[in-house]
């Protein structure tokens, strides 16, 4: 078994390791920051080139998802592009594979603190959306149970030195990893986003298969948030 089911308020949810998270019961297939044209936005505003299959390898990778689960529902969980720019830029390839991938489904846009305004995609754009008893949103809020994105966690493998992106999760608050090919991350120790939960934290490690293994937290002190707000 490659995935992992858990409960989380009163919702069974399933972590694929992928880093989608899968909600049988609404048939709703969810993923944060994929960060689309990154290297896009670099480029123009750095003027450093890098290879621009980013965007392709992620909607290859959210295809295998939705062809995976068949969702009635999909939530693009904020940042889904790098910059608006970014969204106005994609090729025609690219393009039609998000149109083909919306097709005869709920699509939501979600607002992250990279692509704050409607986009003139498919698909509808809310800052948060609600059902089940469950709120999603980009950035963690004051609602519980709550799930959200933003802030890219990554574990490591116990007694080995290999981080992967990872969920994050308490009884109150469930932490999406960034699903897009070139996003960085902030490990999950980090008092950032350990700060946010209140009981145990349980890290839910993707790649082949999700791993599922506790997270103690850094014996640092609290210091800012470093993503709110930032250009990672």
């Amino acid at each position: 078994m490659n995935f992992h089911s858990f409960k989380f308020g009163e919702q069974s949810l399933t972590a694929l390791p992928s880093g989608a998270l899968w909600w049988p019961d609404q048939r709703l297939l969810c993923v944060s920051d994929l960060h689309l044209g990154k290297s896009d936005r670099i480029a123009r505003r750095s003027g450093i080139m890098l290879p621009p299959y980013e965007t392709r390898e992620t909607l290859s990778k959210l295809s295998q998802d939705i062809a995976l689960t068949d969702p009635q529902t999909v939530i693009c969980l904020g940042d889904s592009f790098d910059d608006l720019m970014a969204a106005e830029s994609l090729c025609e390839a690219d393009y039609l594979t998000l149109a083909s991938l919306q097709a005869g489904r709920h699509w939501l846009w979600l607002e992250g603190n990279h692509d704050p305004g409607p986009l003139a995609l498919g698909g509808t754009h809310l800052s948060c959306y609600r059902s089940g008893g469950l709120t999603f949103r980009h950035i963690a809020g004051e609602t519980a149970p709550e799930v959200s994105g933003h802030y890219h966690p990554k574990h490591t493998i116990p007694g080995t030195g290999s981080a992967r992106p990872c969920f994050m999760t308490d009884a109150n608050r469930l932490i999406l990893p960034a699903y897009g090919a070139y996003t960085g991350g902030l490990r999950a120790t980090d008092p950032a986003i350990t700060c946010l939960f209140q009981g145990a934290v349980i890290a839910i490690l993707t790649g082949h298969r999700a791993i599922c293994v506790p997270v103690k937290p850094s014996a640092h002190p609290a210091r800012p948030n470093r993503l709110r707000g930032n250009r990672l």
